[in-house]
């Protein structure tokens, strides 16, 4: 399962990034002039005047062209994923901002590696597709769903955990790339610490696996109780990466 899943994530990158698959699983670090593909993760509508990303051995970053002398200088320096050390991205923040633009979080990425059954049994109900707009300007679920029905990346598939009448959490999966799914989870404060998140979580990886598409996790680098939860529901690490925002905008 992870090897397949991989292997489709370095064409989907190869996409992103410009360049080709096997570049990704190179020794040497590689750069390319940043270019806007179709059929890739976009939450912009533009091309990236910045992002970097690791599977763990080099570093592949594509780039506007005034970037490129800093950002070639600096990957000869710094070998392999090293660059993603704070020293490291401390520079690639400061040239950026001589373009108005600084480094978002850092986004670390996991995929499916192996199948795990629920560890609990609570009343569910699901949701497909636009069903999931009655939870739009919830905050209870800010991070399982967006903020409002996005078409270029839209919410496709939700289920809620109950206890009674009342939602004990959700998960949600967005279509960031065709037949890409990320899973978002929400879990009511009262409800966390007995397992809700990795049920909900599990169920949902388990339904789009069934359907036939990719399920995929992303974590802030110190959301811990949030990565405790992908490895439980049968994640594992697949790859990190780094982008640039303009700032002043989200």
């Amino acid at each position: 399962m992870y090897k397949t899943c991989l292997d489709k994530l370095c064409a989907l990158l190869a996409l992103e990034y410009n360049c080709n698959a096997d570049d990704f699983l190179k020794t040497e670090n590689v750069l390319t002039v940043s270019k806007l593909q179709s059929g890739s993760r976009n939450y912009s509508g533009k091309k990236y005047f910045f992002s970097a990303c690791t599977l763990g051995q080099n570093t592949v970053i594509t780039a506007d062209e005034m970037l490129l002398p800093f950002l070639q200088k600096l990957s000869e320096e710094t070998k392999g994923h090293w660059l993603f050390n704070i020293p490291d991205l401390v520079k690639i923040d400061g040239e950026l901002r001589k373009y108005d633009y600084k480094l978002s979080a850092t986004h670390h990425m996991l995929l499916p590696y192996k199948e795990a059954e629920p560890a609990l049994v609570l009343p569910v109900k699901w949701f497909n597709d636009r069903e999931i707009d009655v939870f739009y300007g919830d905050k209870r679920f800010s991070h399982a769903i967006c903020e409002k029905y996005l078409p270029e990346r839209p919410d496709r598939i939700a289920v809620c955990a109950y206890d009674g009448d009342e939602i004990m959490g959700m998960a949600a999966c967005s279509e960031d790339a065709p037949g890409w799914l990320q899973i978002g989870i929400d879990v009511v404060e009262k409800y966390r610490s007995r397992g809700v998140g990795t049920y909900l979580v599990t169920l949902m990886k388990n339904e789009i696996l069934k359907r036939g598409q990719i399920p995929f996790y992303g974590s802030a680098m110190s959301n811990l109780n949030s990565q405790r939860i992908a490895l439980n529901s049968g994640f594992r690490p697949a790859w990190t990466e780094i982008n640039a925002v303009k700032i002043g905008e989200k």
